[in-house]
């Protein structure tokens, strides 16, 4: 069997997502006895103590297949101020992403993207044999301007990551009225998908629009929500999409049978009213992120302001990669960010403050010494030419 003819083209030419080095290996192959890992945008806090006691109850019952993810919706209903009709549950964002794609992308199709946005949008549809159609950005953010113009009868979809990793960059309420009433005067309607993944972060900032709030005006729009970030949940994969009921509709009719497990929907109902994880986690958050910013700025390094848990990092006359391997050696990890075309920089998430402590400790270290060797480049050019 040639399993090579057997496999889709779009398949075979489809370059998987490379996830973030894990704690374990990096002890194996440094001799590490610990590694601090700031490459994923976890919660440093970890789960709510309500979660991890709502996943414990749910032990009990694992050889039942989950309910059809009804309480959860309830729950996130409730919480959110949207009907439970108006909530499709996921795997995480990353199989919302990927249901949207399947309910709605044929080959040649084209969907909009910002680029350097968040790299599974662009994978969803490379998957389904669509093209994505990459916009110029406004600095490091999403020029929504530009993703406007892009648009066209041929789109049938649009990705807005807000605010974007890896950039932590936003769009402001303004920006995304303007752009919803550009594509309504122009008639075009395609699926606009906007990713807040790192919504209660981002949600501080006063002119930080709130995209579920626009669905009753714009019965296409589709709003992504995880439980991953604030929520201390990656491990268990929980997502939620907030949407019309028709958009709703014809995702649960793609979307796999008990595609939630029950641990993470017990987990993801107790999250939800767990305020003071939120608050706590929040406060962590900013004064860590506070932290580092001090850190970089008394050392001279230049980075991006962020709407999210993570900071993205200018490298100067290094590399990403070679940060991030410089870094791996002293137990370490962050995030290179070559496959978003930022060879330059890197991304840091912000971790309990004695991370915090040892990234800038570290940081200041590694890029100090190459400050220092540019300098010294510099004199000696200088004094040669004399």
């Amino acid at each position: 069997m040639n399993l090579k003819k057997s496999v889709r083209r779009s398949v075979g030419n489809f370059a998987p997502y490379v996830a973030g080095r894990d704690i374990e290996s990096v002890k194996k192959e440094y001799g590490l006895k610990s590694v601090v890992k700031l490459a994923s945008n976890e919660n440093p806090l970890g789960a709510g103590m309500a979660a991890v006691e709502a996943v414990r109850k749910s032990a009990a019952g694992i050889f039942r297949y989950p309910d059809g993810d009804s309480a959860l919706r309830r729950a996130a209903a409730k919480k959110l101020g949207i009907g439970p009709q108006n909530i499709v549950a996921g795997a995480g964002s990353d199989e919302l992403i990927e249901i949207i794609a399947k309910t709605f992308f044929e080959p040649g199709d084209e969907i909009v993207v910002s680029k350097h946005a968040f790299i599974r949008y662009k994978m969803a549809a490379e998957l389904m044999s669509a093209k994505a159609i990459v916009a110029p950005t406004s600095g490091l953010g999403h020029d929504l301007e530009a993703m406007a113009k892009a648009v066209t009868r041929r789109t049938k979809a649009v990705f807005i990551a807000n605010p974007n990793n890896p950039t932590g960059t936003y769009n402001t309420r303004f920006e995304f009225e303007r752009f919803m009433k550009n594509l309504k005067r122009r008639e075009l309607s395609p699926i606009l998908v906007v990713d807040e993944a790192y919504f209660e972060y981002a949600a501080d900032f006063p002119d930080y629009p709130d995209a579920s709030k626009y669905i009753p005006r714009y019965p296409n729009l589709v709003v992504l929500r995880t439980f991953s970030k604030i929520h201390g949940l990656a491990g268990l994969r929980l997502g939620i999409a907030l949407c019309s009921r028709e958009v709703a509709s014809e995702m649960n009719r793609v979307r796999p049978p008990f595609n939630v497990s029950s641990a993470a929907q017990a987990a993801g109902i107790a999250a939800l009213s767990d305020d003071k994880h939120v608050a706590d986690s929040l406060a962590l958050f900013k004064s860590g992120r506070d932290f580092i910013y001090r850190g970089l700025k008394s050392a001279g390094i230049k980075f991006l302001k962020t709407a999210g848990n993570f900071i993205l990092i200018e490298t100067g006359r290094l590399t990403g990669s070679e940060i991030f391997r410089a870094l791996l050696k002293k137990g370490l990890i962050v995030r290179a960010t070559d496959e978003y075309d930022l060879p330059k920089h890197f991304r840091v998430t912000v971790g309990l403050p004695s991370e915090n402590k040892f990234f800038v400790r570290e940081i200041k270290k590694i890029m100090g010494k190459e400050s220092a060797r540019s300098v010294a480049s510099a004199r000696t050019r200088r004094d040669s030419n004399k």
